[in-house]
């Protein structure tokens, strides 16, 4: 029986000691982390923070989309989007989250279908179509509080 707890006594005790460890010998605050923590702490006290800035909402899941070429899948094309949207947006972006996500697999399918996704698919031109169009989706569910949508990682995986 003590053979079979002393690893994970021993597991236990370097888990312990490396978290000690690491919370005695991280470095001090910088001014700027403290200046950022002051205003954090004011910004939930009450306080109003910078309006206007937009905020940043990651696409909970990647985008899968299919490239098909004479009737059958030629590649994949997986994508993860954020929205750059006004302050205090976030939760509808959250709440509204299923219906953006269809609207976008259906511009990402017409990019597809079109030949968006086939050869220099990276291409500036291609991306900015691409963006405009899922903009466009955006602002027809959230309305004018989308800024922009971004593309943040994209990759094309060839059969």
């Amino acid at each position: 029986m003590i053979r079979k707890l002393l690893p994970v006594i021993l597991a236990l005790v370097g888990l312990g000691g490396g978290v000690g460890a690491g919370l005695f010998l991280r470095p001090p605050p910088s001014p700027e982390d403290l200046a950022a923590a002051d205003h954090k702490a004011e910004t939930a006290e009450g306080e109003t923070a910078e309006e206007g800035g937009p905020e940043y909402v990651k696409m909970n899941n990647q985008f899968v989309v299919p490239v098909v070429d004479r009737g059958r899948v030629a590649a994949m094309v997986v994508l993860s989007l954020s929205l750059e949207v006004d302050a205090g947006s976030s939760e509808a972006v959250y709440q509204r989250e299923p219906k953006l996500r269809d609207v976008f697999l259906q511009v990402l399918f017409d990019h597809a279908n079109v030949g968006g996704f086939s050869g220099s698919f990276t291409d500036g031109s291609n991306l900015i179509t691409l963006r405009t169009s899922l903009k466009e989706a955006a602002g027809t569910i959230l309305g004018p509080a989308v800024r922009d949508v971004l593309i943040t990682d994209i990759a094309r995986q060839d059969s």
